[in-house]
C-alpha cells in the first residue's frame, strides 16, 4: 500500500499538471463582494448565486450599505437562494460588524473571520485563502468527499479531513489544493456517479481501487 506522504505527492503532480488554474467559480469584485457571494453559496450551487449577485453588489457596493439594509430589501434579492430568510440577516449582520469592528474591511485570520455573522470556519478558510493567499484548507462537501476517496484522509468529520489535508499539502500549496478538489469533485468525483471512467487519479484512488478488486 502506497504510503500517504507519496500518494499527497502524486496527487498534487497530477493537478499540477492537469488543473494549472484551480480558483473559485463565484463571481466577485471585491473581498466584501466576495463574502456575500460565499455566505450565499452555503448549500447552493455557485451558479445560482452568480445570477443573483450582479444586483446585489450594484445595490450594496460597501459594508455600510448593506449595514443600513432593511430585511426585506435584501430578502427580496436573494428569496430564490436557499434559506433566505436566515442568509439576509447573516449578511446585514456581518456588515453592521465589519463597519463597527474591523474599520469596514474584511479580516484576513480565520479567526476573526469567524467573528462575522453566518461565517463558519469554511467560509472564513475560503476568504482567507482566496482573498489573502493564507494556507488554509476549507473543507465543504466536495472536499471532503474526494479526500476520503482518493485516500488523502480517512477522517470521518470535517475537522478531522482539514487537519489531514493540512498536513499533507504544503503550505504555498494549500490555497490551490482546495479548489483542485472541490472541482474535481464537482465534475469529476460526483457524489453519485463518480466518473471513474475519465478520472486521471484512477491509480492512485483508494475507493476505486477496492470497487474494482478482482476476486
Amino acid at each position: 500500500m502506497m504510503e500517504r506522504k507519496e500518494l499527497y505527492r502524486q496527487v498534487t503532480d497530477w493537478f499540477s499538471a492537469n488543473m494549472e488554474t484551480a480558483e473559485t467559480e463565484l463571481d466577485y469584485d471585491s473581498p466584501f463582494h466576495l463574502l456575500i457571494a460565499v455566505i450565499l453559496s452555503a448549500q447552493c450551487t455557485d451558479k445560482r448565486v452568480n445570477m443573483h449577485t450582479p444586483v446585489i453588489f450594484r445595490r450594496f457596493p460597501t459594508p455600510e450599505t448593506l449595514a443600513e439594509a432593511s430585511f426585506e430589501e435584501v430578502y427580496e434579492l436573494i428569496r430564490s437562494i436557499s434559506f433566505p430568510n436566515n442568509k439576509a440577516r447573516h449578511l446585514i449582520g456581518m456588515a453592521a460588524k465589519l463597519v463597527s469592528d474591523f474599520n469596514s474591511e474584511v479580516p484576513s485570520e480565520p479567526s476573526e473571520l469567524e467573528k462575522l455573522p453566518g461565517v463558519g470556519r469554511k467560509t472564513a478558510n475560503v476568504i482567507a485563502s482566496v482573498i489573502y493567499n493564507k494556507p488554509v484548507i476549507a473543507v465543504d462537501t466536495h472536499v471532503f468527499r474526494v479526500s476520503r476517496r482518493i485516500g488523502l484522509s480517512e477522517g470521518t468529520t470535517v475537522e478531522a479531513v482539514e487537519h489531514d489535508l493540512t498536513e499533507g499539502f504544503a503550505p504555498e500549496l494549500r490555497p490551490k489544493a482546495h479548489h483542485w478538489l472541490i472541482l474535481h469533485g464537482r465534475y469529476t468525483c460526483t457524489a453519485r456517479k463518480p466518473k471513474c471512467e475519465s478520472c486521471g487519479l484512477q491509480d492512485l484512488c483508494a475507493d476505486y481501487k477496492i470497487r474494482n478488486i478482482v476476486l
